[in-house]
């Protein structure tokens, strides 16, 4: 397990309340809440939360898109000593059913925009649907914040892919948030004025990042429901956004709608997953666009490292320096690898998570020694400067989202007609990468995506599938080869 430090935390909406309490906490869709008015309906969904019976630590699952709901359960469901487990939006059914049975919660709160897949998630899961726009929220006696939380107290549990395409919970606690916000704090800066602008989804660490900074910082959390460049690009020129947090696909679509300057306001763009790309960082500098490289996971609260503006082009495809709350290093067989080497990156600190819900099991594997073993593979250069070589095997990151192989695959050959098959990622100028498919076997890849579609959430399923007639490679023991697979359909 990692080594934890013995530091109580007070409830952070509950500390603005009353250090901030005419501070927007959070804006969204022409609404904001001050740090008083979201204390309040903070407080009055935990006590609701509570008198359901919520047991300490146990999970309660909430479905919705980015919006004040989802803000509000955010803060709710752990001031009731409850973990927050918020479902990615963009799932199935059947996806959401087995999050749902693999975390045992017995109760899922949905938004109305989702309530018809997640009564068919519950249906399958057999759990209950509640309302997030239920009358019981707001009519209970408030629940106060503690004023002494235990840093290994659950926070949050927040599924993530393993190789094997098997999601699992990883289990993030108020010190993880706590000390990630800190690291940030040291390497950004925290302005009085900091407005904090969330385009992306809410459901993934690092848009809960935002959410949970903001209250432990005092500052503002900008909500936007989706991510619409132009929408962005005049927040930025208007609304006096400070920071924003965007993926390599979303800055290209940004800087590609106008050539008009994006506001003075601006003073960082933290930039995920994966290294951008030269002609990005340099129409980013050239517009004065100030982009910091980061390199972060769910197992972390988000950041490990970030990569200053200054760097960009001089550490090009570097992640940066590891933040003051995280130790990295590169392991090769059981030993530190020397500089350039490529290992498996490893990290040590506060911010890795408390392990996998349900999965001592996995948890042993990944967590050694307080060490988060990555799978991703990578090196530091001789001034400790990280640099990702590849993803965790063979994850394709297309748009922001991971899309693991063997998921797909999976769902692929219980398609009649499918004998083998094999999904890669293939290099796209918008999306990073698309998913590929190649299938050995009588059926028709055209008629592929939408029988895939009820079983996979969108970005998944495979925008082309190609149709083979020799046996796909495989090593002498029978594992597929799925390098050899995307090196030939990029060569065409």
């Amino acid at each position: 397990m990692p080594a934890r430090l013995e530091v109580d935390i007070r409830d952070w909406v509950a500390l603005r309340a009353a250090t901030h309490s005419d501070h927007a906490a959070v804006e969204c869709g022409g609404t904001t809440w001050t740090y008083v008015d979201l204390d309040r309906v903070v407080a009055t969904a935990a006590a609701a939360l509570r008198d359901r019976g919520t047991e300490a630590g146990e999970p309660v699952a909430v479905l919705a898109g980015n919006g004040l709901e989802i803000a509000r359960f955010a803060h709710a469901i752990p001031r009731a000593g409850g973990a927050f487990m918020p479902l990615n939006a963009r799932l199935s059914a059947p996806e959401l059913a087995y999050q749902l049975g693999d975390s045992r919660a017995r109760s899922l709160i949905a938004t109305d925009e989702y309530a018809e897949v997640a009564q068919a998630a519950a249906a399958l899961a057999g759990v209950e649907v509640i309302a997030a726009t239920s009358e019981e929220w707001d009519a209970a006696a408030p629940l106060v914040g503690d004023a002494s939380i235990e840093a290994e107290r659950p926070h949050s549990v927040i599924y993530t892919s393993g190789t094997t395409g098997r999601p699992k919970g990883a289990v993030l606690t108020h010190g993880n948030f706590y000390w990630s916000a800190v690291a940030s704090a040291m390497n950004l800066g925290v302005r009085q004025d900091d407005r904090w602008l969330a385009c992306m989804p809410l459901f993934h660490v690092g848009g809960l990042s935002i959410l949970l900074r903001s209250a432990i910082y005092g500052t503002t959390a900008v909500v936007h429901e989706r991510f619409e460049e132009a929408r962005v690009n005049a927040a930025l020129r208007e609304d006096g956004i400070t920071l924003l947090s965007v993926v390599a696909t979303m800055l290209t679509r940004m800087l590609e709608v106008d050539t008009a300057p994006l506001g003075d306001s601006l003073r960082a763009v933290l930039l995920g997953g994966g290294p951008a790309p030269r002609p990005l960082l340099e129409a980013a500098r050239d517009r004065g666009v100030p982009v910091l490289q980061t390199y972060g996971l769910t197992e972390t609260a988000s950041q490990v490292a970030t990569l200053s503006s200054e760097d960009a082009l001089r550490k090009l495809g570097s992640a940066g320096l590891p933040l003051s709350s995280s130790t990295v290093r590169v392991e090769v067989d059981g030993r530190t690898a020397e500089a350039g080497e490529i290992g498996e990156i490893c990290v040590l600190g506060p911010t890795v998570c408390a392990g996998y819900l349900h999965r001592p099991d996995a948890t042993a594997e990944a967590i050694r020694d307080g060490w988060l073993h990555t799978g991703d593979l990578g090196y530091l250069d001789d001034e400790g400067y990280l640099y990702v070589a590849d993803r965790r095997d063979d994850l394709i990151v297309s748009g922001g989202e991971n899309v693991y192989p063997a998921e797909v695959e999976s769902a692929l050959l219980a398609l009649k007609g499918v004998e083998e098959c094999a999904v890669v990622g293939v290099p796209d100028d918008r999306w990073g990468h698309v998913v590929v498919a190649v299938i050995v076997g009588n059926a028709e890849p055209e008629a592929i995506p939408a029988l895939l579609r009820d079983d996979l959430a969108g970005y998944k399923v495979p925008r082309r599938v190609e149709r083979w007639s020799e046996p796909l490679p495989r090593t002498a023991s029978g594992k597929l080869q799925r390098h050899l697979v995307r090196a030939r359909l990029i060569e065409g």
